[in-house]
């Protein structure tokens, strides 16, 4: 290249905001969560899982013959020729519906300096899946243009509303900083932009990502859950944060007494997430308490990292949240449970390789668990779902 550029990894390093305060190693100490007390521990019967890969392939893959017109550019565009990753899930009508990142350009090498535009597809049991030809979500000539172009729509988590409204969380990308963005549907194709997800707070431009709404089993469904009068949504890469609404549409970050995002999870040296946590698919309600699955990533100095795992590899984790107050983190797994393996985990544009955990689902009685891939393909994990998660509890 006849000019030096960043990748995705190191531009985020840079990020100001809530990346400012990401924890580097050997000073994860002054980033400890506000809330103490939580057990670092492997064994806990209060995990989700085992979860199984159902599939020795991916279940969605790039496909250069799918075509859109795009509006940034007024001309053609192969949308999902480079890579399909990171989906989110919910079920509507029977339905397993994914909601994936795509990315055009594969000539492109560097991570993020694609255009990402999120997909949909759809599946009967939940592993072979039939896409729509072209984009649900993506950068458009609209009033997000200004975050959005042309960096894009990324990394989505979903959520059902009580009304049956959908609710999809994605990161807002312009090739200059990240925010996390809101949108609603009553369909899962036609999107409502909402802009940034902490509008008219003080963290309106937080440079940020990757957020989940908390969720139970209602009626045989996830669906957003409504906790002392509130929603609740963690967010955040390095260190994870959480905030709370009344709409599922405007939300205010839980603040400490000096007007900093209150930590829940930060880095841990020598285990899988020795360089930071990140948000995964949403948290769910049980009679236990919250389970919330993550995702980890690997330190790449050896003198912090879990040796275990391949350095700067992403793996997946599980969080146990207080039942009546979301803010008090109460336990926290050592070891993943699921980290890349597969020849197609560990290989593609990522080739430290992922499990990202985004999309979490109950279907047909099961836990149906969609990741990411080494930035490239998606899979998916399957395990039973026990009797203390499923059953319907009132709102609390």
């Amino acid at each position: 290249m006849s000019q030096f550029r960043l990748n995705r990894a190191e531009f985020l390093r840079g990020l100001g905001a809530s990346a400012a305060l990401a924890v580097a190693p050997g000073a994860w100490a002054s980033a400890r969560p506000a809330r103490t007390g939580a057990i670092h521990t492997d064994r806990a019967d209060w995990h989700l899982g085992p979860f199984l890969r159902s599939a020795t392939t991916p279940v969605l893959k790039p496909d250069p013959n799918a075509v859109f017109d795009d509006p940034m550019h007024q001309r053609p565009d192969a949308w999902m020729s480079a890579h399909t990753f990171n989906p989110a899930s919910v079920v509507r009508d029977g339905k397993m519906v994914v909601l994936f990142r795509a990315e055009d350009r594969p000539d492109e090498k560097m991570i993020g300096f694609h255009t990402s535009r999120l997909g949909y597809a759809s599946s009967d049991d939940g592993l072979h899946f039939t896409y729509r030809p072209t984009p649900v979500l993506y950068p458009d000539k609209d009033d997000q243009q200004h975050a959005e172009w042309d960096g894009g729509c990324e990394d989505p988590r979903l959520c059902e509303g009580p009304d049956g409204t959908y609710y999809v969380t994605y990161t807002q990308w312009n090739h200059d900083r990240t925010r996390l963005g809101i949108a609603s549907s009553r369909d899962l194709i036609h999107w409502q932009k909402h802009g940034s997800a902490f509008a008219g707070t003080a963290f309106e431009n937080l440079s940020t990502k990757s957020a989940a709404i908390i969720q139970r089993i209602d009626g045989g469904r996830m669906k957003a859950a409504l906790i002392n009068g509130a929603y609740w949504m963690v967010f955040g890469e390095g260190l994870i944060h959480i905030a709370r609404s009344t709409d599922l549409i405007h939300w205010s970050p839980v603040v400490l007494p000096n007007g900093e995002p209150m930590v829940l999870m930060a880095a841990r040296p020598s285990l899988f997430d020795s360089e930071l946590p990140e948000v995964g698919p949403p948290p769910l309600v049980t009679e236990r308490g919250i389970v919330m699955l993550y995702n980890g990533k690997n330190s790449e100095n050896d003198a912090y990292r879990d040796r275990s795992i391949g350095p700067g590899a992403y793996s997946g984790g599980q969080a146990l949240l207080d039942l009546r107050d979301p803010t008090k983190l109460l336990a926290r797994s050592t070891v993943p449970f699921i980290k890349p393996e597969l020849p197609w985990e560990k290989s593609g544009q990522y080739q430290a390789g992922t499990t990202f955990l985004e999309g979490l689902s109950y279907f047909k009685g099961r836990f149906y668990l969609y990741y990411g891939t080494a930035d490239t393909y998606v899979g998916v994990a399957v395990a039973p779902a026990p009797a203390w998660v499923t059953r319907s509890a009132a709102e609390r």
